[in-house]
């Protein structure tokens, strides 16, 4: 059920801490500085200019007739990770959803993967304002948080309007609980906003219960669920000419800090192996012109600026959107990145469920459960060091059919972790079958 009310009314929250109640009243207080935030990310690319209204809560799209199920994720990967929870939910006949997420990057590779029945909007900003023009238009039967998604604003309007609000494929770090506990109160006030927390392990459901959260189910890992990333045909085949027989390493999901070491560890493989590829797939697309610099002499392409490399190329910098799927089917194995650095690792589910070898670094703790299990098949993968990872890579590199078996382990020990899917579908299902008239 969703009640109307006011754009913005203090008084509207339910009972609450303190902290929320001075966080609602400074939001709206600034919300004016709020829409300037937004010029200025909108002039250097972090936000879509010509959709900056909808940050505001004005939507530019009509509400679908019937039941709408509303799925937020922060960005490309949270938003990846609910396709296939929306491909089920359309199942029932009259149902649309509405996907929302924040970056300019996930609204551009979502434009080209949402099936029929469902579209996107960009989240709109937390202030009391935004969030309630958003609300009283689309008027959501039921809100989806991905992952780790917790706003004040947003989480308590919807409450308070009668949607039924679930965290699915639910995380916490251990840092943001460290975090959390320190305002213990505050955190189960805004747990509570939520039905249901369906969390993706053991560890994640002992934390969200010790800050006070309610109704937990363990469900595991929508991501290990995830179908095999697309790719488009006529370029695959484009690039696999160019590249020809080469040898190839790629640095998938790279952050700052990491192509410093993997630059080196290409220098030591092309002693060995002088027609060595080294494609870097940056986590971030606009660090293409940073790596290209920390190229430095080195024969460098951008994919932004050319269609394939030619056969002098020694790095190709893979700095475009929604193509990770065609350049892990170009080499048999994978470093990925946010591991060498104090990030948590990025997905390695998406190389793995390709076939492909997977090495990282020490920290992977943003996916601890998808890197033992892979690790554990491979029986290696970890390094730590530049040294490591030539070692490793001169290992695979030298033995290819080595390295195709390494990249079967690696799918075998992916597909260990299935079935969280189903398992959010039906909880989900069963919320709304049992949702206020």
């Amino acid at each position: 059920m969703y009640v109307a009310s006011p754009e913005i009314d203090l008084k509207q929250m339910p009972p609450t801490t303190l902290p929320l109640l001075a966080y609602r009243a400074a939001t709206a207080t600034l919300a004016p500085a709020g829409y300037l935030a937004l010029r200025r990310r909108a002039a250097s690319g972090k936000e879509d200019s010509s959709r900056l209204s909808e940050r505001l809560g004005h939507a530019k799209l009509a509400r679908p007739q019937g039941q709408l199920l509303w799925i937020h994720g922060a960005s490309v990967g949270e938003c990846m990770a609910a396709l296939p929870l929306i491909d089920e939910l359309l199942l029932v006949p009259g149902r649309s959803v509405l996907l929302t997420s924040g970056t300019v990057t996930s609204a551009q590779v979502m434009a080209g993967r949402l099936p029929a029945g469902a579209v996107h909007q960009f989240v709109p900003i937390d202030t009391p304002g935004a969030v309630a023009r958003f609300l009283d238009h689309w008027r959501p039967d039921a809100g989806l948080f991905v992952e780790s998604e917790i706003w004040p604003n947003l989480l308590a309007s919807a409450h308070a309007r009668g949607v039924r609000l679930v965290l699915v494929n639910g995380k916490m770090s251990a840092r943001s609980f460290r975090g959390w506990r320190r305002a213990p109160r505050t955190a189960r006030r805004l747990l509570s906003f939520y039905d249901l927390c369906m969390v993706q392990d053991e560890e994640i459901a002992d934390r969200l219960r010790s800050l006070g959260a309610g109704a937990i189910q363990i469900t595991g890992n929508l991501k290990a669920d995830a179908p095999p990333m697309p790719v488009d045909a006529t370029m695959l085949n484009t690039l696999t000419g160019a590249i020809g027989g080469r040898p190839v390493l790629l640095a998938a999901s790279t952050h700052p800090g990491e192509d410093e070491t993997i630059l080196p560890a290409h220098d030591a493989l092309r002693r060995r192996h002088p027609d060595l590829l080294t494609i870097i797939a940056p986590r971030h697309p606009e660090r293409g012109t940073e790596i290209a610099m920390l190229c430095g002499g080195r024969v460098t392409q951008r994919r932004s600026e050319s269609a394939a490399p030619e056969q002098n190329t020694a790095i190709y910098i893979a700095d475009t959107i929604g193509e990770l799927g065609l350049f892990y089917r170009l080499a048999s194995f994978a470093f990925v990145g946010g591991s060498l650095v104090p990030h948590g690792g990025q997905n390695p589910l998406e190389a793995a469920r390709l076939g492909r070898a997977v090495l990282a670094g020490p920290h992977t703790e943003n996916f601890t459960a998808a890197y033992d299990a892979i690790f554990a098949a491979q029986g290696t993968g970890r390094v730590h060091s530049c040294a490591e990872i030539t070692a490793t890579a001169e290992q695979l590199l030298a033995d290819p059919a080595g390295a195709r078996a390494l990249g079967d382990a690696a799918a075998s020990g992916a597909e260990t972790l299935g079935g969280a899917l189903k398992k959010t579908r039906t909880a989900v299902e069963a919320l709304l079958s049992h949702a206020p008239a």
